[in-house]
């Protein structure tokens, strides 16, 4: 079943595809990949694999299965724009969610050529929002273009890990920014300017923005729990949120 999330800008998950492969320096201490040794381990269905690449075609139809309107992040435990995911069974997501329209899909991707590709001449289900992982300059960034080509839905993007100061970036069309930090024992700190820099270009161009966490590494450079560190940035909780509907772009984020 989809399962409820500990992740503080969703509600629920769900993971029609699990497993992944590393192509840039956010993937390097990959929660999802720690979580699914440690599902493998306890023999926990759908985790014989680990984290090869596995797809769940009985799973998809698991948010039809719900009523009550929910926000789910699809594949947390993977990367549904994958290479080695056919677009026959993206197509079979997209179907779900177009067949759901109470609820709220959040896609998040690190392959946004892929996404790109897939999306042209597509109709994207408005209820589906679609977000790329920007976590440096090198990398991440030039992500920010390609989701703006998409047509006809809601942008996000989740800054997580943090791993530089990524400048000046272009929030046109962008309708969503997360901000967050590393957490794990291997965590690579963020400094607070950093993550300072972003709030006050979100607030600029009035773009909503949510600071998920420091993760193991506090404002002060010391590094405690995650929990110890808590969510504040400047004394401040950010909990920013989309203010548009799904369907139709408001000229105020464009």
């Amino acid at each position: 079943m989809a399962t409820n999330s500990g992740i503080e800008w969703t509600e629920q998950t769900w993971n029609p595809v699990t497993g992944c492969t590393k192509v840039s320096p956010g993937c390097k201490n990959c929660y999802a990949e720690t979580m699914a040794r440690r599902l493998k381990a306890m023999k926990a269905n759908g985790y014989e694999k680990g984290f090869e690449l596995t797809l769940h075609p009985e799973r998809l139809g698991q948010p039809l299965q719900r009523s009550k309107p929910t926000t789910y992040f699809v594949n947390s435990m993977s990367d549904l724009f994958h290479e080695d995911i056919k677009d026959s069974f993206i197509d079979k997501v997209f179907d779900v969610i177009a067949r759901a329209p109470q609820h709220t899909f959040q896609i998040l991707t690190k392959r946004a050529e892929r996404l790109a590709q897939y999306a042209n001449g597509r109709t994207i289900p408005s209820n589906a929002w679609l977000g790329v992982s920007v976590e440096d300059k090198d990398y991440g960034v030039p992500r920010i273009d390609l989701l703006r080509d998409v047509e006809g839905v809601t942008r996000f993007l989740s800054v997580e890990p943090l791993l530089e100061d990524i400048g000046q970036i272009n929030l046109k069309g962008i309708h969503w920014v997360i901000v967050g930090g590393e957490s794990g024992p291997k965590a690579r700190p963020m400094k607070p300017e950093w993550a300072i820099k972003l709030r006050d270009q979100c607030v600029a161009a009035n773009v909503p923005f949510f600071f998920k966490q420091w993760g193991n590494w506090g404002p002060d450079g010391t590094r405690r729990s995650k929990k110890a560190n808590g969510r504040d940035l400047q004394g401040q909780t950010h909990n920013g949120y989309p203010l548009i509907a799904c369907v139709g772009i408001s000229e105020e984020y464009v």
